[in-house]
Formats: structure tokens, C-alpha cells, sequence
């Protein structure tokens, strides 16, 4: 089998998956809470592979400045974890907003470490999440939905719906302004591991990291 014919075969490939992804946005299962990825508002085991992907993504800077992936501490085990994130520009300020509203597991650790994780697209920064009230929330999360088509679905309002429905919703999704950055702690990515433990980076850093969760969305 030459090199040619397994390129040609890897493009197919893609192809197909690109085709196959834009029809199932079209589809019910998508518009009814992304059910190929989750269930009940959690990612199901495709959906937590996936996480694994895009943060390994995130952390290496593959895709768009603002593809990130999120590192916290959990609030209760003490291991880092980290997600997936969109990263949501507005009036000049960059924001992080919870798809999943106030069950994301990311949200709690945040908020226990008082705003301070570490946010990483090819170099990892500590920066200060600032958790905006819920009535200055929703130009925030209009923006956030028309920039990541996967967080979509977890929102009872339509992308092009006018800013008062959002206010209508921003009490339940967490939205935080991420800050001016701390000094670097490491210009190389770093290992990330799901939430039970298991490798999914193999080029080591200064510090380790984890992961949990869907987050292109």
C-alpha cells in the first residue's frame, strides 16, 4: 500500500467525518441537548473522549487562539482536570462561559480556588476568572453561542433570538471574565489526564494537568 493511496484514504476519510458532522448538526439528536455527546446534561463515554481530544488540542495550541483548554484542581480530590473551552470576545474582555451551566465540575473548582486556574493554548497562563453577575451575563452569551456551534444545544434560546431572552437564561449559565495573566509557569505543554486518572499527553512540562469533559461548546 503506497504512501499515496493511505493519504488519499486518510482525506476520505476526514471528508466523510466532516460530511457525517454536518448532518448530524441538522439533526434532532443534535438541537435536543447534543445527544450523540451527552446525556442528561453530562458527556456521555464518546463525549468524555472526545474532551480528551480537543484538550490535548487546547494544550498543544492546535485550532484558533481562542480554542483553550481550562486546568482546575479539584475542589474535593485535589487532582488537576482539565477542559475543553470556546473562548468568548466581548467589548475587548475575554470570557469563559459554562455550556453545562452550574453542574460543569469546573465551575465549583474555579470558584473553591478563588478564580485562579491555568488557561493553555500552546504556552500555559494563570490567569484570575472573574464570575460576572447573572444580569450583565447575556451579550456575553450571545456571543459565546454564535462562536461554538457544539455549545448550542445546551441553551433553551436560539443564536439569533434578541438579547432579552438571554437575560432570561444567564442566571444558569456561569459566565467569568478572564483577567490579565500571571507570569507564565510554562511556555511547554503539559500532560493532561481524564478524570479518572488516565494519561492523554505524553510531552512533559513543569507541572501535570488533567482533563474532564466536552468542551467545544
Amino acid at each position: 500500500m503506497t504512501g499515496r493511496y493511505v493519504a488519499r484514504l486518510g482525506a476520505m476519510a476526514v471528508g466523510g467525518a466532516v460530511v457525517g458532522y454536518a448532518i448530524y448538526l441538522r439533526s434532532d439528536a443534535y438541537r435536543r441537548g447534543n445527544r450523540l455527546f451527552y446525556r442528561e446534561g453530562r458527556p456521555n463515554a464518546l463525549g468524555r473522549v472526545l474532551g480528551e481530544v480537543y484538550s490535548w488540542a487546547g494544550v498543544h495550541g492546535i485550532g484558533p487562539s481562542w480554542f483553550a483548554s481550562l486546568e482546575t484542581v479539584g475542589h474535593r480530590t485535589g487532582r488537576r482536570h482539565a477542559v475543553p473551552v470556546v473562548v468568548a470576545d466581548h467589548g475587548g474582555e475575554r470570557y469563559i462561559v459554562s455550556m453545562l451551566g452550574e453542574q460543569a465540575g469546573w465551575v465549583h473548582n474555579v470558584r473553591a480556588a478563588d478564580g485562579r486556574p491555568v488557561l493553555a493554548h500552546g504556552r500555559r497562563d494563570e490567569v484570575l476568572l472573574v464570575e460576572v453577575p447573572p444580569d450583565e451575563r447575556a451579550p456575553v452569551l450571545k456571543t459565546y453561542v454564535a462562536r461554538a456551534p457544539g455549545g448550542r444545544p445546551h441553551f433553551p434560546v436560539d443564536p439569533a433570538a434578541p438579547l432579552e431572552e438571554f437575560k432570561r437564561i444567564a442566571s444558569g449559565y456561569p459566565v467569568f471574565r478572564v483577567e490579565s495573566p500571571a507570569p507564565t509557569v510554562g511556555r511547554r505543554p503539559t500532560p493532561t489526564v481524564t478524570a479518572h486518572g488516565e494519561p492523554i499527553g505524553k510531552w512533559l512540562g513543569p507541572t501535570a494537568g488533567n482533563a474532564d469533559g466536552l468542551g467545544l461548546g
